[in-house]
């Protein structure tokens, strides 16, 4: 029997980030679980407006996605917890930058996506940023013959129905390859 739970989002985990932007001249990050695929060039970020980092964005047009893993959780915490106006939180983390010199990377974070901003679309509460993946940059150690191995990277999860952070699983089927075997009787 289903229970109904009302207009409830569910769809979580998903994967704890790390923003980054350029806000007053200095590289400046913040703790976002609300990211999204728009297509496999471009991503998506639901940040309520009073995020100081939403300024940085808009005003150079860029921005980066930082994956930490679960050993990063005290720090990706943190970032979340305090602002960027009265906190140098990049002081936490080695900065890099790539081709787009306004999208401060995490050199601790296992993944870092350079992303150039394409649209903001304006909600009451939120700022909902589209940017098109300029450059990935993932760790050496991450990698298995040159694709990431999730496994590895542990990224930290996040769920906002108990406001927990979660690890990944296991790897347990192949996409476009489990179903098949419900092909053979058509």
């Amino acid at each position: 029997m289903k229970i109904k739970l009302g207009a409830r989002n569910c769809l979580y985990p998903m994967p704890t980030t790390l923003v980054g932007a350029t806000v007053e001249g200095r590289p400046n990050f913040v703790t976002i679980a609300h990211v999204g695929i728009m297509d496999l060039g471009s991503v998506s970020l639901g940040m309520a407006k009073a995020h100081y980092t939403n300024a940085g964005i808009k005003e150079n047009g860029t921005f980066s996605i930082n994956l930490p893993s679960t050993e990063m959780v005290q720090q990706t915490d943190y970032c979340g917890l305090v602002s960027g106006r009265r906190v140098n939180k990049a002081k936490l983390f080695n900065v890099f930058y790539g081709n787009l010199k306004t999208a401060p990377m995490i050199d601790e974070c296992p993944i870092n996506m350079e992303c150039k901003l394409m649209k903001v679309v304006d909600f009451p509460k939120h700022d909902v940023f589209i940017g098109e993946i300029m450059a990935t940059y993932a760790g050496e150690a991450v990698l298995a013959d040159g694709v990431v191995d999730y496994g590895k990277v542990q990224p930290l999860l996040f769920t906002m129905t108990d406001k927990s952070y979660w690890k990944l699983g296991e790897r347990f089927a192949q996409a476009w390859s489990v179903g098949k075997t419900l092909t053979r009787d058509e």
